[in-house]
């Protein structure tokens, strides 16, 4: 499912218009984005949390060279889904059927 069926779903949904429906749904990633480059997480009741994970310094391969290089400590976005989304995800019938084939 792509941005523009999540738009055109929640158009259909709500009545609003699309243009309006995609200036807030823009809005919102745009919120989402600028919040946690500023280190701030964002959690949303009864969805899930968009936090700022911690991954430390650690050294790596460049198998081309043989060498070492260094990463340093660094920040990376993730999602984790709140315990009501995991569980309905689980108790999908359509996820269990994709899950089969």
């Amino acid at each position: 499912m792509t941005k523009a069926d999540v738009i055109n779903q929640i158009a259909d949904k709500t009545g609003i218009d699309k243009a309006d429906v995609t200036a807030t749904v823009e809005a919102f990633f745009s919120i989402v984005k600028s919040s946690m480059a500023s280190g701030q997480n964002i959690y949303v009741r009864g969805f899930g949390s968009f936090v700022n994970k911690k991954r430390k310094k650690k050294i790596a391969r460049n198998i081309s060279r043989n060498t070492a290089i260094v990463i340093d400590e660094h920040f990376v976005p993730s999602f984790k889904p709140a315990k009501i989304f995991i569980s309905k995800i689980k108790n999908s019938d359509k996820v269990r059927e994709l899950a089969e084939k």
